[in-house]
């Protein structure tokens, strides 16, 4: 049978036995409610959308290039060295001028820097081809509308391409679109957007081929009707910052992709009344061969409101999450369904008002199995599990005018 939490809040000692349940052994649920004195702030706001860094190291535009689009006035003009390849008042043509001047069959690669803002169709983009560096120094302001796989950035079937900076305002179907791609670097990207996907990363054109070895250093989303980033079909994968405001959906969702590192996901209004949440796996995400060794680690989550905070679902898992701070989700702070080997808050974590910490499943998957539920500094909310799942641990977690349903 299970205790009754002490009236006051108090941490376990290290050496405090984890709550462990294997399978055919299934104890009571507990229920416990601490009340503490004080309760702990709220995180403090997000910071201005301004206030966000647009570039890093190098500044825009900066170092050898072999080929630019420069805006005068009114009129865009492509170069390649001396060389004019195109003049006239559309920014999308000059970017594709300059980019189809650069060495034919190049296997090595080659730099496009833009300079100057300007506007894009919806319902067009911007193709890179293998071995292609595109550096965009103003904005490319989408307008119209469009239908398919359309973006201002566009790569399909290729590799070793970078995307140094980026600017996007207004509607795009998406701001950047690659599908089966390898070698893949995209670097200070902003995008401040009316509709649309901020940045989807896939293999869906070819499923038999991961899209593979891709870096993501920082994007700012705003204003998306989707996701800020997404992924699906993707070996290997490093992400430095995704910071997401007010989007539809996701602040990051990965889809079926493994071998993932994330420095840190920063979501305010992220999926604000839906299921979404600021960082959501799904769709076998994590699983290699049939099997869920750990290969996705995610160092920090913050959610501010939105829909849910954390959200593994669809035989997902192999994933350890070292830090959370989650407060006034609309949904479920965290939920877990049908997801293996996941560890929550290695390190440490808060969850303040919201909805619940909830360990879930759906009958057409196999239930939960080892996931750790740690180091959880909880406020107004509830931890609950049902139905029972397979080796799960809650330990180090901390209730404050909370209660727990546990197996």
């Amino acid at each position: 049978m299970g205790r009754r939490a002490a009236p006051h809040v108090t941490r376990p000692t290290p050496s405090s036995r984890p709550r462990l349940r294997r399978t055919g052994v299934v104890a009571a649920c507990v229920t416990a409610l601490v009340t503490a004195a004080a309760v702990l702030t709220a995180p403090a706001g997000a910071a201005p959308a301004d206030a966000v860094p647009r570039q890093a190291a190098a500044a825009c535009g900066e170092g050898s290039y072999q080929a630019e689009a420069t805006l005068s006035g009114s009129t865009w003009t492509a170069r390649r060295g001396s060389g004019v390849v195109y003049t006239g008042t559309d920014m999308r043509a000059a970017m594709q001028a300059a980019v189809s001047s650069l060495t034919a069959g190049r296997t090595s690669k080659e730099r496009v820097v833009v300079r100057g803002s300007g506007t894009m169709s919806a319902g067009s983009r911007v193709s890179l081809p293998s071995y292609t560096v595109l550096d965009v120094c103003g904005t490319i302001n989408v307008t119209g509308s469009g239908t398919g796989d359309q973006a201002p950035v566009y790569a399909r079937g290729v590799r070793d391409i970078e995307v140094q900076h980026l600017n996007v305002t207004g509607a795009p179907l998406y701001g950047i679109f690659m599908r089966n791609v390898t070698n893949v670097i995209l670097g200070q990207i902003d995008m401040r957007l009316s509709s649309g996907l901020g940045v989807r990363i896939d293999n869906r054109g070819d499923t038999t081929q991961w899209t593979r070895n891709v870096r993501i250093d920082n994007v700012y989303v705003s204003g998306a009707s989707s996701h800020a980033v997404e992924t699906y079909g993707v070996d290997g994968i490093t992400i430095g910052t995704v910071t997401a405001r007010s989007v539809g959906e996701s602040g990051l969702l990965l889809n079926q992709t493994v071998n993932a590192t994330v420095t840190k996901v920063d979501a305010d209004g992220a999926g604000t009344g839906t299921g979404y949440a600021a960082f959501r796996m799904a769709n076998r995400n994590g699983r290699i061969g049939s099997s869920y060794a750990t290969n996705v680690r995610v160092g920090e989550v913050v959610a501010r409101g939105g829909g849910r905070g954390v959200f593994c679902v669809s035989e997902s898992g192999g994933a350890t999450i070292d830090r959370v701070t989650i407060s006034n989700t609309g949904n479920n702070a965290i939920l877990i369904e049908n997801c293996y080997n996941v560890n929550l808050a290695a390190q440490s974590g808060s969850v303040s008002g919201g909805g619940e910490i909830r360990l879930a499943a759906r009958s057409e998957f196999p239930n939960n199995s080892d996931i750790i539920v740690q180091n959880l500094t909880v406020t107004n909310s509830v931890i609950r599990e049902s139905p029972c799942g397979t080796n799960t641990t809650f330990r180090n977690n901390t209730l404050v005018n909370s209660t727990q349903s546990i197996c």
